[in-house]
């Protein structure tokens, strides 16, 4: 439990070292499917230590697991406009609530995922599957580019790196679907 508080906040250190943030947002493909992720995850770790130190807050706040997740689909949502992504490169202000909205989102999901039914999981689930799938598309077949700080190749390295994603989650489900579920339960 402390644990994951020391590595989420080791994680969040060196992510804001300017010259690994710099490095890390001079490449597109970095800057959206490394570094937003790795901000997620720093949330992830260091709301476990929280959640487990004040239980009755977030049971009273995020008891059905709900409003959090629609909380970190928003945040998530908005990190995915290519509009957002300059906007961070160019506005401190932008970059400085990127560093505080995306934790927040990995602690939102840390806990209501657990918190959420099945079914509530997979809606989520197949929601990023068809955004990044869609994210992918806009990247690779855009005829013009569409973030100003990133060369057009970088957006198309992008594009990619959301259509490999999106394969990936469709063997997961297909996976999932066609293997004995019974243990499980």
């Amino acid at each position: 439990m402390k644990r994951s508080f020391i590595i989420g906040s080791l994680i969040f250190l060196i992510l804001i070292i300017p010259p690994i943030r710099i490095y890390m947002e001079s490449m597109m493909i970095i800057h959206m499917l490394v570094q937003l992720p790795l901000l997620i995850v720093v949330g992830w770790c260091i709301g476990e230590y929280i959640e487990n130190k004040y239980p009755k807050l977030f049971e009273l706040i995020n008891g059905n697991g709900v409003s959090g997740i629609i909380i970190f689909v928003a945040i998530t949502m908005f990190w995915m406009l290519p509009r957002t992504l300059d906007e961070a490169l160019t506005f401190p202000i932008y970059e400085i609530f990127k560093f505080i909205s995306l934790p927040l989102a990995g602690f939102l999901l840390k806990d209501s995922w657990r918190k959420i039914k099945a079914f509530g999981r997979i809606f989520i689930y197949l929601n990023y599957l068809s955004m990044f799938g869609l994210m992918g598309w806009l990247y690779l077949d855009s005829p013009i580019q569409i973030c100003n700080n990133y060369l057009l190749e970088q957006q198309k390295t992008l594009g990619w790196g959301f259509i490999f994603i999106t394969a990936l989650m469709v063997l997961y489900v297909l996976q999932s679907v066609f293997t004995d579920q019974s243990e499980e339960e």
